[in-house]
């Protein structure tokens, strides 16, 4: 059995991560890292690493003479962490039924359940677990370099996926489509994990379009 060490600085950016998506830090909101590392009990040392990774994985903004910043979320980002995913996903998922083990499959299985009972409260959450979903789909595959570039969008795609998961229905929307994506993986159905994949791809992709495109609510309606 493997450990996992988790540094300093990697929970410090899960925390600021978890602020991103959870909406308590909006889009251009600066980090104030002198409140935020006293608030924490920590140096500025491995808070500023942690913002660094944060910014490698497109969360933040280094802008000079201000600091970091959260990265808006933008279509032109959107379009391509997208593109890459219709290209490279659909066939390593159904490489990942091919080749998966009894074990990998029962991991699969966790993943799908953790996604569905963190349903009542997706927000702050929902990227994370639909990454893990995907990612315990794709790694069966036994193509490291890809599955470590897929992994890579899709902590970029987190803050879209919790944008996607806000309208209501999305949720049991999401729960079917997995449903239907890890019976087909389960089943070694190849070509039908492959054609569902770049439908909940797309599909994805358009809801996005939609959201993204209509005017944000006024802050001030009741």
């Amino acid at each position: 059995m493997s450990l996992t060490i988790r540094t300093v600085p990697d929970q410090l950016a899960d925390v600021v991560r978890e602020r991103i998506l959870a909406g308590a830090l909006q889009p251009g909101d600066p980090i104030r890292q002198d409140t935020l590392a006293a608030e924490l009990g920590v140096s500025k040392i491995p808070l500023r690493e942690a913002l660094a990774r944060l910014e490698q994985a497109g969360l933040l903004t280094l802008i000079p003479n201000r600091g970091f910043v959260v990265r808006p979320m933008n279509r032109s980002e959107l379009d391509e962490i997208y593109a890459l995913r219709l290209k490279l996903e659909p066939d390593a998922v159904a490489l990942g039924a091919k080749c998966a083990t009894e074990a990998e499959r029962e991991r699969a299985i966790a993943a799908l359940s953790t996604f569905k009972r963190e349903a009542a409260d997706r927000r702050g959450s929902g990227g994370i677990h639909n990454r893990a979903l995907h990612l315990a789909l794709i790694r069966p595959s036994g193509q490291n370099l890809t599955s470590n570039i897929l992994e890579q969008l899709h902590v970029m795609a987190d803050r879209y996926v919790c944008k996607h998961l806000e309208p209501l229905g999305r949720n049991a929307r999401a729960d079917r489509e997995h449903d239907e994506l890890v019976e087909a993986w389960l089943a070694r159905d190849t070509a039908r994990v492959k054609q569902l994949m770049r439908r909940h791809i797309a599909g994805t992709l358009k809801d996005l379009h939609e959201q993204l495109a209509a005017p944000s609510p006024s802050k001030n309606r009741g």
